[in-house]
C-alpha cells in the first residue's frame, strides 16, 4: 500500500503547492476549514496518552507503567509531527508559518496553540531522544537528559493540557455556526478528556500490530490495565457530555431527521459500545477483544473530530463540502508515513522493553545453576 499511497500523496502535494488551495481542494471562502483541520484535531489527540504516562512514571514514580511510556511518547511525537505537516499544507501562505514566533498576539487562541505546538513538540523530542542515545550507546547525553527529565515532563504536561483544551476553546468563538449537538461551553474539557482516550486506545492498537508485524509488544497485563483505565475515562467523557446535552436542552434535536443527528448517533455508538465492553473482564483480558475495542474508540474519536470540523459547521455555512481526491491522498499518505516511522523506530530502536520480545524467558533460567549448587 505504501507504493500506492506515497506516489499518489506526493503528486497531490505538488498539485496543491503549484495550483493552490482553490484548485486542489474543495475548500471555499464559505467553508475554508475541512478534512485537514479534522485530521489535525485527531492527530493531536493521539498525544493524550504521552503526557499522561510521562507524568505517571516520572512525577508520581509509578514504575510499572514505564514499559508503556516510550511507545506512547513516540505516538505523541508522530501525532504532533502529522499536525505540523498538515498545518503547513493547509495554510494559504505556509512560508509565513514562523510569524507567531516574532509577531505576538496573546489575545488570540490560535497564537497560544501555535506556541504550545512548537514547545510541546520540542518536549516530546527530548522525551523520545533517550531511545536514540541508548541505541547509539551515548551514555553521557543520556545522563544529562535523565537529570532534567522531571522539569521537561512537567513542562510537557502543562503545554499539552493547554493545547488540548485550547483546540476546544477555538470553537467557543462560533456559537452561531457550530451545530448545538457539538457546541458547548465545556468544549475544552471534552477535547482534553477525549485526547486521553485516544492516547490510551492508540497504545493498545499499535502494540497489537507490532506483535503481529515483528513479535514486539507490551506485556499484556499492562495493556489489560490500560483497557480498564480507558473504560473509566470513556465513561467520564460520555457522562459529562450527556449531562451537558441535558443541561443545554438540546436532546430534542436527536428527533430531527438530519445528517447531524445520524452522525452524532454514530459517534456516540462508536464510543459507548467499547466503554460497555471494556468494563467486562472477559473483554479487557482478551487480546483480540481488547484490540477490537480500541479500534472502535479510535473510529469514534475520528468521527467526533470530523463532526466538529465538518458536519457541525456545514449547515451554518450554507454550502456543502466533500473533500477532493487530493485531500484524501495527502491525508492517507501522512498516516502511512506515521505508520512507517513507527515501524522503523520499533524495529531499530529500543521502544519496547526487552521482555516483550523473548528475553524474559532467558532471564527466568538464570537462577537454575544456583538451585543445582544448593542441592546435596
Amino acid at each position: 500500500m505504501l507504493w500506492i499511497l506515497f506516489p499518489l500523496g506526493f503528486y497531490a502535494l505538488m498539485f496543491r503547492f503549484i495550483r493552490g488551495l482553490g484548485a486542489s481542494t474543495a475548500l471555499t471562502d464559505a467553508f475554508p476549514w475541512g478534512l485537514w483541520v479534522g485530521f489535525k484535531l485527531f492527530a493531536v489527540a493521539l498525544a493524550g496518552g504521552g503526557f499522561t504516562l510521562a507524568a505517571v512514571v516520572y512525577i508520581f514514580n509509578i514504575a510499572r507503567y514505564r514499559p508503556i511510556l516510550r511507545p506512547m511518547v513516540l505516538t505523541a511525537f508522530l501525532g504532533y509531527s502529522m499536525f505540523i505537516s498538515s498545518l503547513i499544507i493547509d495554510l494559504g501562505r505556509p512560508y509565513r508559518v514562523w510569524h507567531p514566533v516574532v509577531m505576538w498576539n496573546p489575545h488570540s487562541v490560535m497564537f497560544e496553540i501555535a506556541w504550545c505546538v512548537m514547545l510541546y513538540t520540542t518536549v516530546l523530542f527530548l522525551e523520545f531522544v533517550p531511545a536514540v542515545f541508548e541505541r547509539l550507546g551515548w551514555e553521557r547525553p543520556q545522563r544529562w537528559l535523565h537529570a532534567a527529565m522531571i522539569p521537561i515532563v512537567i513542562a510537557g504536561v502543562i503545554l499539552s493540557t493547554l493545547h488540548q483544551s485550547s483546540l476546544g476553546s477555538l470553537y467557543l468563538i462560533v456559537p452561531e455556526k457550530l451545530y448545538p449537538l457539538w457546541y458547548s461551553p465545556l468544549e475544552p474539557v471534552f477535547f482534553f478528556t477525549s485526547s486521553l482516550c485516544a492516547g490510551l486506545a492508540m497504545t493498545i492498537f499499535e502494540s497489537w500490530h507490532s506483535s503481529r508485524s515483528f513479535g514486539k509488544q507490551l506485556d499484556f497485563p499492562l495493556l489489560s490495565g490500560l483497557g480498564r483505565v480507558l473504560a473509566v475515562v470513556l465513561s467520564l467523557y460520555l457522562t459529562v457530555r450527556t449531562l451537558d446535552l441535558v443541561h443545554r436542552g438540546v436532546l430534542g434535536l436527536l428527533r430531527q431527521p438530519r445528517t447531524e443527528t445520524y452522525m452524532f448517533l454514530l459517534e456516540g455508538a462508536l464510543l459507548f459500545v467499547p466503554m460497555f465492553l471494556l468494563f467486562r473482564p472477559r473483554v479487557h483480558n482478551n487480546p483480540t477483544w481488547l484490540y477490537f475495542s480500541s479500534v472502535l474508540v479510535l473510529l469514534g474519536l475520528v468521527t467526533n473530530r470530523m463532526n466538529v470540523a465538518i458536519t457541525g459547521m456545514q449547515a451554518s455555512s450554507g454550502t456543502y463540502y466533500f473533500p477532493k481526491w487530493s485531500e484524501f491522498a495527502i491525508t492517507l499518505s501522512l498516516v502511512a508515513l506515521a505508520f512507517s516511522l513507527f515501524w522503523l523506530a520499533a524495529k531499530y530502536l529500543p521502544i519496547f522493553p526487552a521482555s516483550a520480545h523473548g528475553k524474559a524467558s532467558s532471564a527466568t533460567k538464570e537462577p537454575l545453576p544456583e538451585l543445582v549448587h544448593a542441592g546435596p
